[in-house]
């Protein structure tokens, strides 16, 4: 198989156990990975969550940070405890900060929560 050079790398989370019982807590999960693009030194282009009451989508939310390499994103079916985390960027900063910072305070907030997997994986490949 060919070996490519990348310029990005994007890092997956998926978790089960997820259980924050805070109405607003796509709002919690917004501020936690804002902050985490701040301790990556990125820097942010925009943010928004949507929550979802289960009448049409699952309840649970969906929540992106744009920033300027990329984005983190956040996807929970809070009924389920599935909740599952991106972050890539194709910069100077590092995903694996963000996706360790967003770990940690997952963690420590939810004794029960338990990390799937989490993945690696280079984006744009191009050349040879």
């Amino acid at each position: 198989m060919e070996e490519h050079e990348s310029h990005g790398t994007h890092v997956f989370l998926d978790y089960t156990g997820y259980a924050y019982d805070e109405p607003e807590q796509g709002r919690w999960m917004l501020r936690l990975m804002r902050d985490a693009v701040a301790k990556a030194k990125a820097r942010e282009v925009h943010a928004h969550v949507s929550s979802f009451d289960g009448s049409v989508s699952p309840l649970g939310f969906a929540a992106v940070v744009l920033i300027d390499e990329s984005h983190v994103t956040a996807h929970c079916y809070s009924e389920r405890g599935w909740l599952a985390i991106d972050c890539f960027t194709c910069g100077e900063s590092d995903p694996n900060v963000m996706a360790d910072y967003i770990h940690e305070r997952l963690a420590e907030t939810m004794p029960h929560l338990e990390l799937k997997q989490r993945n690696e994986v280079r984006r744009f490949l191009h050349g040879a």
